[in-house]
């Protein structure tokens, strides 16, 4: 069969198999041309979530009537003026998409520049209706209605329209985070979905103020912001606290030079920066921007242009985990509002059963006629002096308060000058060992405790075979162990740090974390991990009874260090009730 030239429609045709996968791919190449023609105010309207209708208008430039017709020229655009793809500044650079999207829709648009006259294209599936004038006001806009209506098989693996709107609406939402100098608007079927206003605002602020309005109040109030500059790169925006998480990992916005991107490198960043602050289900929640250099990053990758390569992959590996553990070193010591309002919402008032008859005569005697069967098991001890002396003034310097005393031998109860706090003590010790471990070895290795008498652990052949390759790494760790025989293992001394841990239970459960990993892997690749096995073991156990110096002692510790406020495995580590909440409960607001 002879070689021949594909006609120019089958050619947009296959075009559009790699720009226009659903109504979400059209509305982020239209938003990107109008942000490329400098406007300050864009709509969308939708309908049947973008399947039956996409109009997008801006108030940009706007295009003459010549202009207007070499834009639906494939490859054909004025964003390349230089013909360098090293140095791309605009969000476009293909000159694909609007031929790409005119071959498989009903399409229109209209144009006009300031002082010019509005000019008009129809096309119907690649074949042009109209070309001819039109009035609007200066600006550009589009129309696509029935998209894939004549490609039956594309059409059929779109999702149901409620799924393209929601995919509609996220590619907005991260444009508009970008942006937050252009306003946004988007509106489904004559309903309005979002409005997020321009902010003539300093960028960090602008920034900031647009998340609050896309993301919510509730994300910025549990957020830190990052900023950190590196080599000529740059890091801002926000990321949550590790107890403001999500089950799914669809809530991480990132950016590179303004541009919504999905990078596996900038993600796996992301995990490794939060890798022991979240339990391995759930995701953080943040809005990250880089601003690099236009030749340090390749955005010529795909023809979505979500994906990028840069020129020092580790460099800005480094920069995101550093500005991120920054970040959440010097911030996240609190617990996420979310947590307060949670336990909040689990309180109910519950009426009291009927008192028996024999309690109600009992009554008549005196107190000293009820018996009880089951005393609470919660102890109060007076406070000690230091907190004392000056009940709101001591309590104003401590932002865990001053404890009050302990309940189930499980949760220090404690009062600040305005709120209540519920501890968990094993899960804040956990963290609070597990930062004290990760400071040693970072001085130098962690201190050892030899144990009187040597204890023997029984494990399987290939357990004890693992332990036994990483013995120096461990010892550098504080954990001193030699094999003993085929299937036992002898622990010499443990971490100091750790107390009067039980080694067994210590050592098992490293052999577990070292068979996940799998031999290959140094546990200093992994070493938050294995510090979390051991602080967990090191740390005070729920029924443990403290005295109120040592419960003090705790909260005090907490508050000078970083990431208190969530144990090793993400969860909360304390609650905090506002005094006014608490008398919401029982009706007194």
């Amino acid at each position: 069969m002879p070689i021949r030239r594909l006609p120019e429609d089958l050619v947009n045709r296959i075009a559009a198999g790699e720009v226009v996968e659903r109504p979400a791919s059209a509305v982020k190449e239209l938003v990107e041309n109008a942000l490329d023609a400098g406007a300050t105010r864009i709509t969308v309207e939708l309908e049947g979530g973008g399947l039956d209708l996409i109009a997008v208008t801006d108030d940009g430039c706007g295009m003459n009537a010549d202009d207007l017709r070499l834009s639906l020229e494939r490859h054909a655009t004025s964003k390349l003026p230089t013909g360098d793809l090293e140095a791309i500044a605009t969000m476009g650079f293909r000159g694909e998409a609007l031929p790409s999207i005119a071959s498989v829709s009903r399409f229109r648009i209209t144009s006009r520049t300031t002082g010019g006259e509005g000019w008009e294209i129809e096309i119907d599936h690649g074949v042009i209706q109209r070309d001819g004038p039109a009035s609007l006001p200066p600006g550009t806009r589009v129309s696509v209605a029935d998209l894939f209506g004549k490609v039956p098989a594309r059409r059929k693996f779109m999702k149901s329209p409620r799924a393209e709107l929601a995919a509609c609406l996220d590619t907005v939402r991260r444009l508009a985070m970008a942006r937050a100098d252009v306003g946004f608007g988007v509106a489904h079927e004559g309903r309005r979905i979002l409005d997020a206003q321009p902010s003539a605002d300093l960028l960090e602020s602008a920034r900031v103020a647009r998340l609050a309005a896309i993301l919510g109040q509730e994300f910025t109030d549990n957020a830190v912001a990052i900023d950190l500059v590196r080599d000529g790169l740059r890091l801002g925006g926000l990321a949550a606290v590790p107890t403001y998480s999500r089950g799914a990992a669809d809530h991480q916005y990132l950016f590179v030079g303004g541009r919504p991107v999905k990078d596996r490198l900038l993600l796996g960043a992301v995990r490794g920066a939060y890798r022991d602050l979240l339990a391995r289900d759930r995701h953080p929640v943040l809005a990250l921007f880089l601003d690099v250099p236009f030749d340090f990053v390749d955005v010529n990758v795909h023809p979505a242009k979500t994906e990028v390569r840069f020129r020092d992959p580790a460099l800005v590996r480094g920069l995101i985990v550093s500005g991120l553990r920054h970040a959440l070193d010097t911030g996240s010591g609190h617990a996420a509002t979310t947590v307060s309002d949670a336990a909040l919402a689990a309180f109910h008032a519950e009426p009291l059963a009927p008192a028996p008859q024999s309690h109600r005569s009992a009554s008549m005697f005196g107190e000293h006629s009820f018996r009880f069967n089951a005393p609470p098991q919660a102890r109060a001890e007076a406070p000690s002096p230091v907190y004392a002396e000056s009940r709101d003034t001591d309590l104003t310097a401590f932002p865990l308060g001053a404890a009050r005393g302990q309940v189930h031998g499980s949760w220090i109860v404690s009062e600040t000058a305005d709120s209540l706090v519920i501890v968990d003590q094993h899960a804040a010790h956990e963290r609070l060992t597990l930062e004290k471990m990760k400071r040693a070895m970072e001085g130098g290795g962690v201190r050892a405790q030899a144990l009187l008498l040597p204890e023997v652990v029984e494990l399987d052949e290939a357990e004890c075979d693992g332990l036994e390759a990483h013995a120096a790494e461990l010892a550098e760790m504080g954990l001193e162990i030699d094999r003993f025989g085929a299937g036992a293992i002898l622990v010499r001394a443990t971490p100091a740090i750790l107390g009067n841990a039980d080694a067994k239970a210590l050592v098992r459960d490293l052999a577990d974390d070292i068979t996940s990993l799998g031999a290959a892997h140094s546990l200093k690749e992994r070493l938050d991990e294995v510090f979390a096995t051991m602080a967990c073991h090191g740390s005070v156990r729920a029924g443990r009874s403290l005295s109120v110096t040592e419960m003090n002692a705790l909260l005090r510790e907490m508050e000078a260090t970083p990431h208190s406020g969530q144990c090793n495995h993400g969860r909360p580590t304390y609650v905090k009730l506002a005094r006014g909440d608490i008398e919401k409960l029982f009706g007194r607001r």
